[in-house]
């Protein structure tokens, strides 16, 4: 949308408000459990565009044809508004940066901790940028005459799917189910009681990545394929069995 000579992007409008989200909820969880807030303040800045750029070489190194195959423009990589950042890496590259600043000095809880009071805060805050996919009308699901399916400009549609109209809002469905799991976190303290300090991190992963399996399953849009399934269901189910394995050892260890 165009406002003069400012052009506002939504997708990237709808990460604006998740990171905002996250930085407001991450404060207070890390208050309540006793922590000082203004040092959410101080590793947010380094960890977002850290996050931001883990998640587009993410998304660079698993659709790499788009941008650097026979038809892909190669400044594209670099439009970032347009769409096309990877979870898994946001998360692996922020953690990482999260944890390297939080360790550098005395801080007034240990990183699980921390890692605890942000965990509910990135479920709200991938629940609100997933909208930023409506905007750019992509990664929707299979066919569907659901009564909630979205419906695609004839222009968005994939090859082979010409001739439907509407499809799975599974931007929609992550969406939900994200809010779902943060509000199950922050509600139901079974998981740092039963497992320990960082277990609520562990059931972020955890809980995310089941969602992650069945709704990855309905997409159709351009993926690399691994022994007949997309590579994100397989990166959703090492994430799923790791941290499960890892609540696991924990709850023996307390036990």
């Amino acid at each position: 949308m165009a406002l003069g000579p400012i052009t506002i992007h939504f997708y990237a409008l709808a990460i604006l408000l998740g990171i905002i989200a996250a930085i407001f909820i991450g404060r207070a969880r890390y208050k309540a459990h006793g922590g000082r807030p203004e040092e959410i303040n101080e590793i947010a800045v380094y960890v977002i565009p850290a996050g931001i750029i883990g998640g587009r070489l993410y998304h660079l190194a698993t659709s790499p044809d788009a941008y650097f195959g026979a038809h892909g423009h190669p400044w594209d990589a670099l439009k970032i508004w347009q769409g096309g950042l990877g979870i898994w890496g946001a998360v692996a590259v922020g953690t990482i940066v999260t944890y390297f600043l939080f360790t550098r000095q005395e801080r007034s809880l240990p990183f699980p901790a921390f890692a605890d009071a942000l965990a509910p805060a990135l479920l709200i805050a991938q629940a609100i940028g997933r909208w930023g996919n409506w905007f750019n009308a992509e990664l929707f699901g299979k066919p569907s005459n659901l009564p909630w399916a979205l419906s695609i400009p004839f222009a968005k549609r994939p090859a082979g799917y010409e001739n439907f109209a509407t499809f799975h809002p599974t931007f929609l469905y992550e969406s939900i189910w994200c809010i779902a799991a943060a509000l199950i976190l922050m509600r139901v303290n079974w998981f740092a009681a039963r497992f320990g300090t960082g277990s609520i991190f562990l059931g972020y992963l955890c809980l995310y990545t089941l969602g992650r399996l069945w709704i990855e399953a309905l997409r159709i849009d351009t993926a690399h394929i691994l022994w007949g399934l997309r590579l994100n269901i397989w990166v959703s189910l090492i994430v799923f069995l790791t941290s499960t394995a890892m609540l696991i050892r924990r709850n023996r260890t307390v036990r």
